[in-house]
């Protein structure tokens, strides 16, 4: 059965200003395939352009020149509303810090995405933190809960709009290894039954391991 493409990314470069004169060059002509309902890690050594190609992928920066198709549309040819709408009702984000704000409770953190769409969705928030495993602790503050806790929360807050693709930027990279491990199967079951398609970025040679596939990120260069 063919997989069918849910983001084509065609030539990115993306340079930033550092003097009036000079650039850095963080992506040099990155292409690459997402498959719907697959989990990918893109792995690769610290500056190499991982998380600026995920902003970019998440519609959160603009490349300098080249194509983000997600179903086929250019992202980046979208009107300003349009981007943002699309941001927030098909892209889920996940960082290695949850920023949870501090203080509203793990349930009320959760809806606030779906509430700046309009819609409480206060059955849906607590499916999924039932769902990561932490459904007991939905009226607690983030001060009250642990950091893996924390991170659950995060994730369910990345799933409330039902997103077709979420994006996590080491999300395990700021836990132990027993809550890293709970993260990245939690990940892996949610994928399994909302059929999320996940683009992860990690230095967890474990998580990458267990992806679909990695895609190997070197000097601003997909290297695979």
């Amino acid at each position: 059965m063919d997989r069918k493409v849910l983001l084509s990314v065609k030539n990115i470069k993306k340079a930033y200003k550092i003097t009036k004169k000079s650039y850095l060059e963080v992506l040099k002509g990155i292409s690459l395939e997402i498959y719907d309902g697959e989990i990918v890690a893109i792995v690769g050594k610290s500056g190499t352009g991982k998380s600026t190609l995920l902003h970019i992928l998440g519609a959160l920066d603009k490349p300098d020149s080249g194509e983000v198709l997600f179903d086929g549309n250019n992202v980046f040819q979208m009107k300003e509303k349009q981007v943002s709408d699309f941001r927030n009702k098909s892209i889920g984000f996940i960082f290695q810090f949850h920023h949870l704000l501090p203080e509203f409770t793990a349930l009320e953190n959760v809806m606030i995405a779906a509430m700046i769409s309009g819609d409480k969705k206060e059955d849906k928030a607590k499916e999924l933190l039932n769902e990561v495993g932490i459904g007991e602790r939905i009226n607690h503050k983030p001060s009250e809960i642990s950091g893996g806790e924390a991170q659950r929360v995060a994730i369910a807050r990345a799933l409330i709009n039902s997103p077709r693709l979420v994006l996590a930027d080491e999300p395990t990279g700021n836990l132990d290894t027993e809550n890293a491990e709970a993260v990245m199967d939690i990940l892996f079951k949610l994928r399994d039954k909302f059929n999320h398609t996940f683009v992860i970025v990690t230095h967890n040679e474990d998580f990458a391991k267990k992806c679909d596939r990695v895609i190997h990120v070197k000097d601003g260069m997909v290297i695979d």
